[in-house]
């Protein structure tokens, strides 16, 4: 079995929840070693300490804020000196509320962009700083989403925080590119804890929605996320910087469930 991130060590944040355990568990896999920090130091913790079990000396557990600088330049010391100065950051942290725009606060509005943009900009600015200092060719993944590009009622906050976390992703790949620095970004479609094939009563309307218009026929695994990470933080993606990668069953296609008709009534 290839293993293709041996070798390399990857900085997950968020590593505790449902995106960044699953692409820990699938870098592992691959082959790296990975410190997962978390602002749940508890549960990431408790992770770290499972995931070790079958990947003893390879995992690395840390608490902490990535929304503030000094947690965020801390993450980069701990993990370098737990396991190796990482090459590889994934920001998979997020905070998702939904709430109508005419009822969002201040407090709320400001608490989305603090976790989800600010949290991605100072993470990656402290690691590019340390890639830069110490010669480093690293790799960055983003998770982005699809309603970035999608607005939707109640989403404002959100689906604004995300549209910058791309426009992030592309300044960064344009300021490192040349350093060797890549810098890119997953959009996921909707990612559940149980993929499901088929709408039905006891579904959520929002999922039976989505499941009616995603070309695939089901939703999404935190794995298939994980696995679009290798691709982008490996060599297999070494000319690939600057790009979104949509991994949405195909939703982000447009309409995809309009009748086949010449004519609409």
């Amino acid at each position: 079995m290839s293993e293709l991130l041996k070798g390399r060590t990857a900085l997950v944040t968020g590593g505790a929840g449902r995106l960044g355990s699953a692409t820990a568990e699938i870098f592992l896999r691959e082959g790296a070693a990975v410190a997962l920090a978390d602002l749940d130091g508890a549960r990431v913790a408790t992770l770290a300490e499972e995931l070790s079990a079958s990947h003893p000396g390879k995992v690395h557990a840390i608490s902490g804020d990535q929304s503030n600088p000094d947690d965020a330049a801390r993450f980069i010391s701990e993990a370098e000196a737990a396991l190796d100065l990482p090459d590889i950051l994934v920001n998979a942290h997020g905070i998702f509320p939904n709430c109508p725009m005419l009822d969002v606060t201040v407090e709320e509005w400001d608490s989305v962009f603090t976790v989800n943009t600010r949290g991605t900009m100072l993470t990656c600015q402290a690691i590019a700083r340390r890639w830069i200092d110490a010669g480093v060719k690293g790799s960055i993944v983003n998770i982005s989403s699809g309603a970035a590009r999608s607005g939707r009622p109640g989403g404002a906050h959100y689906s604004g925080s995300k549209a910058a976390v791309e426009i992030l992703t592309h300044i960064f790949a344009a300021e490192l590119g040349q350093h060797g620095i890549r810098v890119n970004a997953i959009a996921p479609g909707l990612v559940l804890d149980e993929v499901m094939t088929e709408t039905g009563e006891d579904a959520h309307p929002y999922v039976n929605m989505t499941l009616e218009a995603t070309p695939m026929g089901r939703t999404g695994a935190a794995a298939d996320i994980g696995e679009a990470a290798v691709f982008l933080a490996s060599d297999r993606s070494e000319w690939t910087t600057g790009a979104i990668l949509e991994v949405t069953g195909g939703t982000h296609c447009g309409r995809t469930h309009m009748p086949f008709t010449r004519q609409l009534r």
